[in-house]
């Protein structure tokens, strides 16, 4: 990875940040942000410590002037950009009929248009050097498949699917890969679920189900890296997964015509 230059949204705790210390021992070089100036810094430095090569950018991705501020960090920094791994987000859970406006823009913003902030300005720089390069959309299986009291982060992660398939067809011509990632990890903002799952099949005298044995960061990190270090057989649009060591693609929905009697 040393002739990479990757820029990682929410890369102060939990994936991202697993995947920045990951993908700088391998030797790219990583733009790490996250909203407070501290974590970011105390990323970098862990980094360079190591002997890796990082920079930072503090600042909330659904601001336009973050995701240009990535990108023109890594320029400055690095001389360019090579990979963007949009990774920040959020959630404030509830049953739709008690979701606040608030908590509907607040999840929907920073999942979409922070996307999107990094999207474009990155986009734009691969096209001025030429074309090539990757975008990571990080998704999720709410996306998928919807989850009870997640209306706002199953739309916001569904939105980055179709993203996500968009931006592959638009970046055919500059060879641009575009992807989505779908993890099941254990971090700070899901362990909250596991234990509630947890609870509610133990109160039921069940087992828990299989999805709620999730892996670690860790192993999204490994994951991610080999893509990566594999770039031409990544399938520009698919949304892959992983959980632990079980991995896999989704398939495309399939159409079937209705006829009615």
């Amino acid at each position: 990875m040393e002739n990479e230059v990757v820029i990682i949204t929410g890369s102060t705790r939990g994936i991202g940040k697993n995947l920045a210390f990951t993908l700088a021992d391998l030797g790219a070089k990583v733009v790490i942000n996250g909203t407070r100036k501290e974590a970011v810094d105390e990323v970098v430095n862990e980094i360079k410590v190591k002997g890796g090569k990082a920079v930072g950018v503090c600042g909330m991705v659904e601001n336009m002037e973050t995701g240009e501020a990535l990108v023109r960090a890594a320029i400055n920094e690095f001389g360019r950009a090579t990979i963007l791994i949009n990774n920040a987000g959020n959630n404030r859970d509830r049953m739709a009929h008690r979701l606040s406006e608030e908590d509907w823009d607040a999840v929907i913003s920073t999942h979409l248009k922070g996307t999107f902030s990094s999207v474009r300005p990155f986009i734009q720089h691969r096209k001025n050097e030429g074309g090539e390069g990757v975008i990571l959309n990080m998704t999720s299986r709410a996306g998928i498949k919807g989850t009870m009291g997640q209306l706002n982060y199953s739309a916001a992660k569904a939105g980055i699917i179709g993203m996500t398939k968009t931006l592959s067809q638009e970046l055919i011509r500059e060879r641009i890969r575009v992807l989505a990632v779908s993890p099941a990890a254990l971090t700070d903002m899901t362990s909250p679920h596991v234990e509630k799952a947890k609870v509610k099949a133990a109160q039921e005298g069940r087992e828990l189900e299989s999805y709620w044995e999730i892996g670690t960061a860790e192993d999204v990190a490994l994951f991610v890296t080999t893509l990566l270090e594999n770039k031409d057989a990544i399938q520009s649009g698919a949304v892959y997964s992983v959980n632990g060591k079980q991995v896999g693609i989704w398939e495309e929905p399939v159409w079937k015509e209705l006829k009615f009697s």
